[in-house]
């Protein structure tokens, strides 16, 4: 697999020259993952950052009660634990194999390394405050979009206008992805299916074509994308 293909797809270093993108992935390490198996434990050192190359990663926060808090759902193309490179030197949440996944571990010290290069520097920061403004916009979406919106969202985000889509992910993850219970995600499930709009039956999802015309919708996940 071409290394510097799959970092033009990463939005903090699709716009590196030509000269950084191969410097950077001369350090890329490529890592396969079994279902279940975990890159690395919260409160664990960060010594890398990564890229996900196929699959599905969850990151979550374990609470004092024992109950995992999900994060987020990485999906294919993704860089993520990028906080150990500036703020803090462990990583704040898990990173969990939902399905048997690729990715390339960049280690964090030949990073900052590759930073001390003025011109990968400044390249490297500048998308840096683009994806920062994707943040603030991701917030937006949790807090301002219903659970069936987000729902449609992000099976939007995750597998494009798709009609019919095979999912790797279980109901608990996406339910966990929308901020919402499985038993919750169940009932909605239910009456989207009973209103001809969407059904879940195993890992087959078939999604009725008039729901990619919501124009509030489509207008959110540019801002997301």
């Amino acid at each position: 697999m071409n290394k510097e293909v799959v970092l033009s797809r990463i939005p903090l270093f699709e716009n590196l020259s030509r000269e950084n993108k191969s410097a950077l992935a001369d350090i890329c390490l490529p890592k396969k993952l079994k279902k279940g198996e975990m890159l690395f434990f919260e409160g664990d050192k960060g010594y890398s950052v990564y890229i996900l190359v196929k699959g599905n990663i969850q990151l979550f926060k374990s609470t004092p009660k024992g109950r995992e808090s999900v994060i987020k759902i990485v999906k294919a193309g993704e860089l993520f634990a990028e906080v150990v490179l500036f703020e803090e030197n462990r990583y704040p949440v898990s990173g969990m194999a939902l399905s048997e996944s690729f990715v390339f571990v960049i280690p964090r010290h030949q990073f900052v390394c590759l930073l001390e290069n003025r011109n990968f520097r400044d390249e490297f920061i500048g998308n840096l405050m683009q994806k920062l403004r994707y943040l603030a916009d991701r917030i937006q979406y949790l807090i301002g979009h219903d659970m069936e919106e987000r729902l449609f969202m992000f099976l939007e985000e995750q597998y494009g206008k798709a009609e019919h889509i095979v999912s790797t992910l279980t109901k608990k993850d996406v339910a966990a992805a929308i901020g919402t219970t499985p038993e919750t995600l169940s009932r909605l499930l239910l009456r989207l299916k009973n209103d001809d709009r969407l059904h879940w039956e195993g890992s087959t999802i078939r999604i009725n074509t008039s729901e990619y015309r919501n124009p509030k919708r489509e207008k959110q996940l540019d801002i997301l994308e």
